[in-house]
């Protein structure tokens, strides 16, 4: 497979997943210019959308694209039925499409209908987790959204996460203000100062790194934990992660 991120908006990532054969799949089309303009230069064969969650900049290029491709699937959770979809799926649901066969994992927390798409190795995350961080909170709770990172942890370690926004530079900032003498985030950061210095993404990143360098995947670990809730009793990892997040909320 030929991965491809497309740099939309502000700080978005549309994705696409092409196959040998020039057939290719589109993630979250925030808007459709860019997705277009790659299409007609590779000559590329759309066999469908996949749409995360019903956030418009993550969705609102489908009525152009469909304009030029009428006849193509647009798969998406419930939330997005009167926002593009036009075949709604849910957890459980294996989708094949043409040669790519994907998973459908519901993780809610971002908002209460999210779902991801596995395709060894490629996790299409929308806005649930990101490089160094993970998603706001906007209708979910925090232990929704720590039971959903609980899922994606289970997959294996050369996982690709193509998450939906470039925020790893401020995750990395606020994961530096919790945690400032870990080593393996402060070389990243620089890393990755210097890979957005090249205009280059620094998405996809694997759930591998993502393990070691995350701190929302990191809320089992002691001394995490004492700089969280300081004096407070622990009562449950997702207290943790919740906290975290709130503190990440008024960074």
């Amino acid at each position: 497979m030929n991965l491809i991120s497309i740099p939309a908006l502000q700080d978005n990532y549309i994705w696409l997943l092409i196959d040998e054969q020039d057939h290719c799949i589109i993630v979250d089309p925030g808007e459709a210019s860019p997705v277009l303009a790659i299409l007609n230069k590779r000559h590329l064969i759309v066999d469908a959308i996949l749409l995360t969650h019903h956030h418009q900049d993550h969705l609102d290029g489908v009525p152009e694209l469909l304009k030029h491709f009428p006849q193509i699937p647009v798969y998406g959770p419930r939330e997005t039925e009167k926002k593009g979809a036009t075949k709604l799926i849910e957890e459980g649901d294996d989708l094949i499409i043409g040669r790519q066969n994907f998973s459908v994992i519901a993780v809610p927390g971002h908002t209460l209908g999210h779902i991801a798409y596995y395709n060894a190795p490629y996790l299409f995350c929308g806005d649930t987790l990101f490089s160094a961080g993970c998603g706001r909170l906007f209708e979910g709770t925090g232990d929704q959204m720590y039971r959903s990172l609980q899922k994606i942890m289970q997959l294996p370690d050369d996982t690709l996460i193509c998450g939906g926004h470039e925020y790893t530079l401020s995750n990395l900032a606020f994961a530096r203000s919790i945690l400032a003498e870990d080593k393996k985030i402060e070389a990243y950061q620089k890393k990755v100062m210097q890979l957005r210095a090249e205009k280059q993404p620094s998405l996809p990143t694997t759930l591998q790194w993502e393990r070691e360098i995350n701190i929302f995947l990191r809320c089992d670990e002691i001394e995490l934990q004492k700089r969280v809730l300081g004096g407070k009793s622990l009562t449950s990892l997702s207290l943790v992660f919740s906290a975290l997040r709130m503190m990440k909320d008024r960074f």
